[in-house]
């Protein structure tokens, strides 16, 4: 397994300086956000732009695993769930573009809706997802639904059925297990039935349960990571292990990018010390 960081927890950065602070802190990948507003937007990268990322990356070393595009393709409005999905094409022909040799990278993307809907979201995410990851095949891409806390698709039941219903090679799973946690699955409950489809991951840390839980960054918790390593790498997976910090954490004073992509990575890599795994 590898260890990575996600751009999401730095804002404020340009490309460059995400590109540049990530890999000077020794990860070994990042994954970059192509959702509106952030450097990185797929409706603001044209293709000279995409060409000097890709020279940015090969330059610093970094693999580029994933790219998070999450947007809402069920909104309730018609014509934006419409405009969102047809994002979501642009993301995965962005993934496409800024591929190095050993291919593109993942498109991470959440389903929405509420866990009260589910039953009435679960049809419509399942036609949506199965088009896209079509899509993703004919580009070479493929895509890792993240489940979330306070979505439709929210718990491993829910999402073993929308991956049974897609039923496609290309759609998979970027597993972020603090959601699972706040919901009081353990590690192992959070992993074991999943792993199997994950094409990426998410870490942080957390406390309490939902709806009264806070996202931290790793180290400011007590998540158990040698654990969590342990059955990943019981289950098979062998790609990114990638540090995501929540905007809980990012809306506090004094919030340091830099600091605090510091500690994730002397956390997780600890972490792995203790398991006994190489990093790479």
């Amino acid at each position: 397994m590898k260890l990575g960081y996600s751009s999401w927890s730095m804002p404020t950065l340009s490309v460059d300086e995400q590109i540049r602070t990530t890999a000077e802190i020794g990860f070994q990948g990042i994954e970059l956000i192509c959702i509106e507003r952030s450097s990185t937007d797929v409706d603001k990268l044209d293709p000279a732009e995409r060409r000097r990322i890709r020279k940015l990356l090969d330059a610093s070393g970094l693999e580029l695993p994933a790219l998070h595009a999450s947007v809402n393709p069920i909104d309730p409005d018609p014509s934006v769930a419409a405009r969102n999905v047809a994002r979501l094409r642009r993301s995965i022909d962005l993934a496409a573009d800024i591929a190095d040799p050993t291919g593109p990278p993942a498109i991470v993307l959440m389903g929405y809706g509420r866990p009260e809907t589910y039953e009435q979201d679960r049809e419509r995410l399942a036609s949506i997802f199965r088009d896209l990851a079509e899509y993703g095949r004919e580009r070479g891409v493929k895509l890792g639904l993240e489940l979330h806390v306070g979505q439709a698709i929210d718990r491993p039941e829910r999402v073993l059925w929308l991956l049974e219903h897609v039923d496609h090679p290309n759609f998979r799973l970027n597993l972020d297990t603090s959601h699972l946690d706040v919901m009081g699955y353990s590690i192992a409950e959070s992993v074991r039935p999943l792993v199997a489809y994950a094409v990426h991951t998410h870490v942080k840390d957390q406390r309490g349960r939902y709806p009264n839980h806070e996202y931290l960054t790793p180290g400011d918790g007590d998540y158990d990571y040698v654990t969590y390593l342990k059955e990943m790498d019981a289950g098979g997976y062998r790609g990114f292990i990638t540090g995501e910090i929540s905007l809980m954490v990012q809306r506090k004073p004094g919030y340091d990018p830099v600091a605090t992509a510091r500690q994730t990575y002397r956390v997780l890599s600890k972490a792995f010390v203790e398991v006994g795994l190489t990093i790479g």
